[in-house]
């Protein structure tokens, strides 16, 4: 044993626990983090006040989470899974009768402080119980019928009470990050295949029933569908958005226009600049050059996480960490083909970029559950 080796093993359990923190995944959430002031300071026309500061606030207050969180052992939070799921189910039914009502749609509980997003605490919950439930069932269970039915009722319970409040682009994340679970999980693939078929008649069925009593989605939402399909009907209403981000994306080129010098967001042309569509800010003052660079630090996240499940050999501790890099993938997926024009306007928020206090906060504990999985994995 190295000099070294026997003092980090004498040191105290904080110290300890801190030396092995996965300090490479830190940084790289800080870089991301340090990215998206920068964006929102500019948007806002050099107001530190206006977005950037209360997202400093909130990273912070997140920072503080995510190392808490990770200092405590793995298995307290695998026992804690069941309680975690059932406070964010309770959440969503308060949502549902009592919840505070934005651009509308009822989603939120305002705290005074912070308007917190059940729906968003819900993606992180459902990744730890499914991780915990097939941490307890026999390997050999896992595609047995009886045994695939109780994950997809846990996933289909939230997904139903957030389309109600509604919310599509989430619940549709819910969906995915369950999915994703179920298959690192070694469930059959022939059940994704039948989803899909599924999936497929649902598709037919939404757009048989338009129009009709019962259609299956809102109005607002098949509106998004159309602009999504065909934006250039209606360039000044419905599919302005969209055509605003284009050309900012476009019209940064390889360097971009400089930092503060893009005339779609800086002359608000661009809607949503500081939430939803602050990508396209980034790629018009950065261009190529700036927009790979944070898709760069955005892969290497997603990279570190999956290394560090790969090296874990507890089952619980790979699902948990692997469901997480599965929920910040989608959230990068879907943003980003929402503002390039490959998906429908969703309103799903770039990750540690767009200004909101619920999605920053949760992504922070869960980020806080991956260091702990990496603290105490066995050795």
């Amino acid at each position: 044993m190295s000099f070294l080796e026997y003092r980090i093993k004498s040191a105290p359990t904080g110290l300890r626990k801190a030396l092995h923190l996965h300090w490479a995944l830190v940084l790289l959430i800080c870089a991301v983090a340090s990215v998206g002031w920068l964006m929102l300071y500019s948007v806002s026309g050099g107001r530190a006040d206006l977005w950037a500061e209360p997202q400093m606030t909130r990273f912070g207050a997140g920072l503080f989470l995510m190392f808490f969180v990770a200092f405590v052992p793995i298995w307290f939070w695998k026992n804690m899974s069941v309680l975690a799921y059932g406070v964010a189910m309770l959440l969503l039914l308060y949502v549902e009768f009592f919840g505070h009502v934005g651009m509308g749609a009822q989603r939120w509980i305002d705290l005074g402080f912070i308007r917190l997003q059940p729906s968003e605490m819900m993606k992180v919950t459902l990744v730890m119980l499914l991780a915990a439930y097939y941490d307890w069932l026999d390997p050999k269970k896992v595609s047995r019928p009886l045994w695939v039915l109780l994950p997809v009722i846990l996933i289909v319970l939230p997904v139903v009470l957030v389309l109600m409040q509604p919310n599509l682009g989430t619940s549709l994340l819910l969906l995915l990050i369950g999915a994703a679970v179920m298959f690192c999980a070694g469930v059959s693939l022939w059940y994704f295949g039948a989803v899909l078929g599924l999936a497929g008649s649902a598709i037919a069925a939404v757009f048989e029933t338009r129009g009709t009593p019962w259609q299956f989605l809102h109005d607002y939402q098949y509106a998004r569908i159309d602009t999504f399909l065909n934006p250039e009907a209606d360039p000044l209403g419905a599919g302005y958005n969209i055509i605003q981000a284009k050309i900012a994306l476009g019209s940064g080129g390889w360097g971009g226009k400089g930092f503060m010098q893009g005339t779609q967001s800086q002359l608000n042309f661009l809607p949503e600049k500081h939430t939803d569509f602050i990508f396209t800010t980034l790629a018009e003052e950065f261009g190529f050059v700036g927009a790979f660079s944070l898709l760069m630090l955005y892969g290497l996240i997603i990279a570190f996480c999956v290394i560090s499940a790969l090296q874990n050999r507890d089952r619980f501790s790979q699902l948990l960490i692997l469901g997480v890099a599965a929920n910040f993938f989608f959230y990068l997926a879907v943003n980003l083909s929402m503002v390039m024009g490959m998906a429908p306007v969703v309103g799903i928020p770039l990750p540690f970029l767009s200004y909101g206090g619920s999605v920053v906060m949760v992504l922070m504990v869960a980020f806080g559950l991956v260091q702990s999985a990496h603290i105490h994995r066995l050795r």
